[in-house]
């Protein structure tokens, strides 16, 4: 029985991102992922436009899982402090989880694609400063942070922070979790806030 259009778009993109687990990196063709799924080129091409349009998929997912989660901190927590730890702590586990978006967010995966695909990914990455300089102004309204602290500057050392972890999970064949002393780095990202 053949699988329901939605189920088999489900299927090509989760396939991608099996093949994106792998360490070597290699790229991913329509060729080899048609051949992965035993499907024609033909039949990928039913399903999605073009291979930027599944990757766009992919995008989709991080951005809806990510957002979906980080909505969900900043709604149960109310310190403005807990909610950046609770962000960067998500932001790490991710990419432990999901090896194979790791590359798709550090742009590895993007290479010798369709540059709107990293733009895309850019304004992810800018989306995800933005929620956290939220969080820092709230910290800020709550005492823990100086009023006239510089936000931006704090938001963009915690995304280096996290872009960097990502960068070193994936480089390494993920042999480096990006979770490895995330308590006592917390300490020290911390305490650059006093």
């Amino acid at each position: 029985m053949a699988a329901k259009p939605g189920e088999r778009k489900l299927q090509i993109l989760q396939t991608i991102a099996e093949m994106l687990e792998q360490p070597k990196g290699e790229k991913i063709t329509t060729a080899a992922l048609a051949a992965r799924l035993d499907l024609s080129e033909a039949a990928l091409y039913r399903h999605f436009a073009s291979k930027a349009q599944m990757y766009e998929g992919l995008i989709e997912f991080i951005e809806q899982t990510v957002f979906g989660l980080v909505n969900k901190i900043a709604t149960e927590e109310q310190d403005g402090l807990n909610q950046v730890e609770g962000i960067v702590a998500l932001l790490l586990g991710f990419a432990k989880k999901n090896r194979g978006m790791t590359r798709v967010l550090i742009g590895d995966a993007l290479v010798n694609e369709d540059e709107r695909l990293q733009q895309r990914i850019n304004q992810f990455l800018d989306r995800v400063e933005a929620t956290l300089k939220q969080s820092l102004r709230i910290a800020a309204t709550q005492g823990k942070l100086e009023a006239d602290a510089d936000f931006g500057a704090h938001a963009n050392l915690l995304l280096c922070f996290v872009v960097g972890r990502w960068s070193q999970f994936g480089k390494s064949g993920y042999a480096r979790d990006p979770m490895a002393q995330w308590p006592q780095q917390w300490g020290i990202l911390r305490s650059q806030f006093n």
